[in-house]
């Protein structure tokens, strides 16, 4: 059933991917322009107000938290959507289209993971960070590998975003299950008696999403005052909202609901989030801060544990039969995807924020390593595929 139902699906799946592609890679330059404003405004005369606008106080939450906590969560809501949609009827609706991505994305978990702890090995506050340099930013990484045109096959975009849609679902699974503290038993009850609302209309066959994304609110505004992090209710909503039959997917809700928030999350909400994150100022930073432990992990994980992850385990999927090479690409192409796997922006941040709640000083370290991996792994990556 499940084999035909994604054959049936086939058609739309694709056009949505194909819709997804061109969304993400044009919301990565976006975000890279963002960043960079960030960066630029964060060391000029203007910071001092960038900064103040950040922390200033909106309804009992700062502005920064309104978009890490509020934004965020329909950032996650899409990436949901995105993690159902390529389960039931996409790229990864069978166990051969999931072996190739998903092998890969264990190494690049599991890699820059490492690498980060035994920077930091003995240090139990910064041990804290070491999911940071785990995650790749989908929309940055497909924005980069949009400048080499028809470099690269679509086959390649289609394996990196499947890779990073499953390191996207790895991440939400940390955060979970390691950045969750302080839990309030009243909230985190009610948030699963609305959560077990939401799954009731879907199993009763509510199709309209109005009620769906009414009790989304309730729900997030409950895990928000649970201590389980606000965005995950993003998730737990888009896996509720229905699918649909093959002979229905034109009036699909899950399908109309993540083609009508692919451009508002891919130009609006990630770039304000990277504009709201990037920003530190570098003015207390010296070339020594960059080999201490959290920039120096972070940097080296992205940029090394990355590339080594994800082709080993690509490359041992391949050569056990597992899966096959993505359809037109040589091995030096996958590499090449692999460098670009550690452009890690968004998601490392935002882990990297979770991580050091109490630090600024090391969320600015954060930001550092990151920025430093993310570039050094974008640039790798376009010379190795432009070769």
């Amino acid at each position: 059933m499940t084999k035909q139902r994604a054959m049936a699906e086939t058609p739309r799946a694709a056009a949505i991917l194909a819709r997804f592609l061109s969304s993400e890679s044009a919301g990565g330059l976006v975000l890279m322009g963002a960043a960079s404003a960030a960066l630029i405004v964060a060391n000029s005369p203007l910071s001092g107000g960038y900064f103040a606008l950040l922390n200033s106080v909106w309804l009992g939450l700062s502005v920064e938290h309104w978009i890490n906590d509020g934004l965020m969560a329909v950032f996650f809501l899409l990436v949901g959507l995105e993690i159902k949609r390529e389960v039931l009827a996409g790229g990864l609706a069978t166990w051969g289209q999931r072996a190739l991505p998903g092998l890969a994305a264990l190494g690049g978990l599991v890699v820059p993971a490492l690498i980060y702890i035994a920077i930091n090995w003995g240090n139990a506050q910064t041990l804290n960070g070491w999911a940071i340099p785990a995650a790749t930013d989908i929309a940055f990484a497909l924005g980069v590998l949009s400048l080499l045109g028809k470099r690269v096959p679509i086959s390649l975009k289609i394996f990196l975003a499947a890779l990073a849609i499953i390191d996207d679902l790895a991440a939400i699974l940390i955060i979970a299950v390691f950045y969750t503290s302080g839990l309030s038993l009243p909230m985190l009850l009610a948030s699963f008696a609305t959560l077990i609302a939401l799954i009731a209309m879907n199993r009763l066959g509510v199709r309209r999403l109005l009620p769906y994304l009414v009790m989304g609110g309730l729900l997030w505004l409950l895990v928000l005052q649970s201590g389980v992090h606000a965005t995950l209710a993003g998730v737990a909503l888009a896996l509720c909202i229905p699918m649909g039959e093959p002979e229905e997917e034109s009036r699909s809700p899950l399908l109309f609901l993540e083609e009508k928030l692919h451009s508002l999350v891919a130009f609006a909400i990630v770039p304000i989030f990277g504009f709201a994150n990037a920003g530190v100022s570098l003015a207390g930073i010296s070339m020594e801060n960059l080999v201490d432990p959290v920039p120096l992990g972070v940097a080296l994980g992205l940029l090394v544990g990355k590339q080594i992850g994800i082709f080993l385990l690509a490359a041992l999927a391949i050569r056990l039969g597992l899966a096959r090479l993505p359809e037109g690409s040589n091995w030096m192409q996958v590499y090449g995807v692999a460098l670009l796997c550690g452009i890690g922006f968004t998601m490392s941040l935002f882990i990297g924020n979770l991580a050091f709640p109490e630090s600024p000083h090391l969320v600015d370290e954060v930001k550092v390593g990151v920025l430093i991996g993310s570039i050094l792994s974008a640039i790798a990556g376009v010379v190795v595929l432009r070769r």
